[in-house]
């Protein structure tokens, strides 16, 4: 299932590639694909294992990118 995110926070766009490439490596995402641009991030995982794949999400963002939200739209 594909999952859209509201991401804001971040300094730069290689900020965001570190983020992403940190996050890929979270068990159960299939991909995730962030656009430093537009504020946008794009999961996709298992439907049953979203509610716990946000937590983890959530968990990394704040210890890579401590000023980082995310929201899910």
């Amino acid at each position: 299932m594909r999952y859209k995110c509201k991401i804001k926070g971040l300094d730069c766009a290689n900020c965001a590639g570190e983020l992403e490439r940190a996050l890929s490596k979270i068990e159960g995402i299939e991909s995730v694909v962030i656009n430093f641009m537009t504020e946008k991030m794009i999961i996709e995982c298992e439907e049953n294992e979203k509610e716990k794949i946000m937590e983890n999400i959530r968990k990394v963002a704040k210890k890579e990118e401590p000023d980082v939200t995310i929201e899910e739209i």
